[in-house]
């Protein structure tokens, strides 16, 4: 059963949906996990912290120190014992203080210590989950990487019809089952990943380099190693922090580091996924010191770069191999030439003429091409998304 031996937190708010998560529990409990619950104060006022505790087994956690005791409960603790922690329900007070780090109760700092993946299933009334600020909050958990289960639509507390209601028990239980079958897809995999920009030194203070992030490389590094896969992550210069116990991160800087560690890596590797924008050209003598002006002019002599999509391309022995082509002109035509010339498996298609899309940006616009003639468009999403799409796509 995949939720054998499972660790699950299972956080409870104020809310009258509170009822329904005796029932999650439950299931949980069924199919073999083990959940610790932890409830806010407000949570209690709806369900008792002793049926909870005769569902799982174990004492419900609400208050950071035992009134009798005064045992502390660690929510450090917590966040390395969990293999999942789901808020169900999360209302739209609960929202607020994650999004926005208030810890003034044992669930938000058990939720900001939290090492595993979070889920969060909220439930409100509709003005209340429509109201630009649930909205904007439910945005920023997005962004940190947490994953919403939308509410349904229903009758609600108030008994007016809308979106609000926390999905039910049984959907919730599927979705989790799901995530934890998506996570062994590519255990046995091992995945190299570059990321990044490169910088190419002119001298001690100058370089050639370009735009991106990392943010693409990055979120395709972290949904791999969600799936199972042991990634080894090649980093140019950014400043992004990788979450996975299953990431190997190694950082370079110029494009002949990131070559040499892409080649070293790569024969070990069941697949390689290209996504840093290396710099094509670099100057072919660095300066020592810093180049002074002294005219109007300053004349610099370019050399290539090693081709790492090339290279690897040459090397693959039945490896999967993937490839990036950010366009401004004749797109398409010139990522199938790419991927032609480099013995690519697929190219990840993106064009600086689309909005939200390319360097920068929390979002991405892509096409993804096969080497068989295959093409596939998908429209504009975050890049956490795009990464999910990717990897649906090359691993099918």
């Amino acid at each position: 059963m995949i939720l054998e031996n499972k660790h699950i937190v299972l956080g409870i708010t104020g809310s009258i949906a509170a009822y329904k998560a005796a029932s999650l529990a439950r299931l949980f409990i069924k199919a073999g996990a083990e959940v610790q619950i932890v409830m806010t104060p407000s949570g209690k006022e709806f369900i008792t912290p002793v049926t909870l505790s005769a569902l799982t087994g174990k004492p419900v956690v609400s208050e950071f120190f035992t009134a009798n005791d005064g045992t502390w409960h660690s929510h450090v603790d917590l966040g390395l014992w969990a293999d999942l922690m789901i808020i169900a329900p999360a209302t739209a007070s609960t929202l607020g203080k994650m999004a926005n780090g208030i810890a003034d109760n044992m669930l938000i700092t058990t939720y900001l210590s939290m090492k595993a993946p979070v889920m969060i299933a909220p439930a409100m009334d509709l003005d209340m989950f429509a109201h630009p600020s649930t909205t904007r909050n439910i945005e920023m958990l997005k962004s940190y990487g947490n994953i919403i289960i939308e509410p349904a639509s229903g009758e609600l507390a108030s008994h007016i019809v809308g979106k609000g209601r926390m999905e039910e028990p049984e959907k919730i239980f599927e979705y989790v089952v799901s995530f934890f079958e998506k996570q062994q897809t590519l255990s046995k995999k091992k995945i190299l990943i570059t990321a990044g920009p490169t910088y190419e030194k002119i001298d001690p203070v100058r370089f050639i380099g370009n735009y991106s992030s990392g943010k693409m490389g990055f979120a395709l590094a972290e949904e791999c190693a969600s799936r199972g896969a042991k990634v080894t992550l090649i980093a140019g210069p950014v400043s992004l922090e990788t979450k996975s116990p299953n990431i190997h991160r190694i950082d370079v800087e110029s494009a002949e580091e990131m070559f040499e560690a892409s080649v070293e890596a790569f024969p070990s590797m069941d697949a390689a996924i290209l996504c840093a924008a290396v710099a094509d050209y670099k100057v072919k003598e660095q300066a020592k010191e810093k180049i002074k002006r002294t005219g109007d002019e300053m004349n610099m002599l370019l050399i290539p770069n090693k081709d790492i999509a090339a290279q690897l391309g040459q090397m693959k022995n039945k490896q999967l191999l993937v490839g990036f082509a950010l366009e401004t002109n004749d797109e398409e035509s010139n990522a199938i030439k790419k991927m032609e010339k480099k013995n690519l498996d697929f190219i990840v298609l993106n064009s600086l003429n689309d909005t939200g899309a390319g360097f920068q940006h929390d979002t991405n616009k892509i096409s993804i091409l096969s080497k068989n003639g295959e093409k596939e468009d998908f429209p504009l999403k975050s890049k956490k998304e795009v990464a999910f799409d990717i990897i649906n796509r090359i691993f099918n």
